[in-house]
């Protein structure tokens, strides 16, 4: 468990299905975790992505819950790794509304940070953030994240098109902010 002020990062339970469910429904967050078409996601989904966690095949995902309430609030995680290269490939989201936007994204992702760079001898974190995501960008940047990139016009969302953005974290740079 990785604890912060606001968050905890702890192993998914399964009493977390039914709340990511919910948080998969809502616009906000369907369309912004997935480049895909921005289908509802079903409870039966849900359930068979969270058995698929238990394998843990180079992925590491984590609940994010509010300290105060103990709520699940949304998830973080590594969806990639490269070995070979020690490049990490990250997400996150925050699915209760109540809680976006106000820091608890931040923290989290701050603490997924040190997770990978102080316990998994990674050298470099990668995400990939739609442009239409500004909190999410502005979030990534006080974590030390750069602008590395953009996949122009890859993303359609509600009749446009928009830009995917590549950002990064460096070891290096990690240990200058830390």
């Amino acid at each position: 468990m990785l604890v912060g002020k606001k968050v905890k990062l702890r192993g998914l339970k399964i009493e977390d299905v039914e709340l990511a469910y919910q948080y998969m429904t809502e616009s906000e967050v369907l369309l912004n975790l997935s480049p895909g078409i921005p289908y509802p996601m079903t409870l039966e989904r849900e359930r068979k992505w969270f058995e698929s966690q238990i394998e843990m095949e180079d992925t590491y995902n984590f609940s994010i819950e509010d300290i105060k309430t103990g709520l699940y609030i949304g998830g973080c995680g590594i969806n990639k790794i490269d070995w070979k290269n020690r490049v990490a490939t990250v997400g996150i989201y925050i699915g209760d509304g109540d809680f976006r936007g106000k820091g608890y994204g931040t923290e989290a992702m701050s603490l997924l940070i040190k997770f990978i760079f102080d316990q998994m001898n990674i050298n470099r974190i990668q995400l990939f953030v739609f442009s239409f995501n500004e909190r999410a960008i502005k979030s990534y940047k006080k974590n030390g994240f750069t602008v590395e990139g953009r996949l122009k016009q890859s993303i359609f969302r509600n009749g446009k098109y928009h830009d995917e953005i590549i950002m990064s974290i460096l070891r290096e740079d990690y240990l200058e902010i830390k």
